[in-house]
């Protein structure tokens, strides 16, 4: 029985992505009805119209290089990028494309993402973040501190680490409890935080310690000063009630690149640093080292 095929227009608008043909320079030649659903534009809106103008300002590089590696026959498979819908808000978009060159035109299926790109942000926010305290944790702090020595070594401004470890803290968690000493953890990270300058990294590496990246530090003894002023926070915590134990800090500090120019040795120097500091305080030692002196 003869049978007649239907329009590819009415078999486009079927599709739950968005199919959309593409000229040369950019322009839009067609598009389907889930093109409207997903960016908000209709297709006589969007016909006409330059792509380019509706991908996200900062995925445009990307996007121009991905097409034009597609017209040179070097096709990127799966593509991601972000578009502004016509209400202003954002999507992710996951891109199938192909050059056809017998007809000039590129044609492309672009699956929305945007849940899903959603929840990879907030797995990889868990897998680089402290439960308790939200701060970074070891892995981000070496992938930052990595970044960090790669800048200090080309713009010589200097780099400091802050290897803090809490005193007062194990004798407030297993007088008052590990809920009040989770709360007293949290809020020693809020202190700590706050007092860093806008561009530092403060991240939770154990227990009861912190290592805080100070870029653009010029001098040992500006670290020590950002350092005594930490201390001045934490020594004003009272969040277990005026009879909580007072919190203090041992600090070890160390200089890129006097003290080392490399992630691990930089950790081992501030490290050792915040030992030798709190073996003094135990010894009841008075460095000439005002650092080291008890906060008032």
């Amino acid at each position: 029985m003869p049978f007649k095929l239907p329009p590819l227009g009415e078999v486009l608008d079927l599709l739950p992505d968005a199919v959309c043909m593409v000229a040369p320079d950019g322009e839009l030649l067609l598009v389907n009805a889930a093109f409207e659903t997903i960016f908000g534009y209709s297709p006589a809106e969007a016909i006409g119209r330059q792509i380019m103008e509706l991908v996200h300002p900062d995925d445009r590089a990307a996007t121009e290089q991905s097409a034009q590696d597609a017209m040179e026959g070097r096709p990127r498979s799966n593509f991601r990028n972000r578009y502004i819908r016509k209400d202003g808000s954002v999507v992710d978009i996951q891109w199938s494309a192909k050059w056809l060159p017998e007809y000039g035109i590129r044609i492309g299926v672009g699956h929305e993402v945007t849940a899903l790109r959603g929840i990879e942000r907030q797995l990889e926010h868990l897998a680089s973040h402290d439960a308790l305290t939200g701060l970074p944790n070891r892995y981000h702090l070496r992938r930052e501190l990595e970044a960090a020595l790669a800048r200090a070594t080309c713009s010589a401004e200097g780099l400091a680490l802050l290897y803090i470890d809490l005193d007062g803290f194990k004798a407030a968690n297993d007088r008052y409890g590990h809920e009040a000493g989770d709360r007293l953890l949290r809020d020693a990270a809020r202190q700590l935080r706050d007092g860093l300058r806008q561009n530092d990294l403060i991240a939770r590496v154990g227990g009861d310690e912190f290592v805080a990246v100070l870029p653009a530090c010029a001098s040992r003894d500006d670290a020590l000063t950002i350092a005594a002023a930490l201390r001045a926070r934490l020594a004003l915590l009272e969040s277990l009630g005026s009879d909580t134990p007072q919190i203090d800090a041992s600090v070890g500090v160390a200089c890129f690149p006097a003290d080392g120019d490399d992630v691990d040795a930089l950790l081992r120097h501030a490290d050792a640093a915040m030992y030798a500091a709190k073996a003094k305080k135990r010894l009841g030692d008075r460095p000439s080292d005002p650092f080291l002196e008890p906060v008032s």
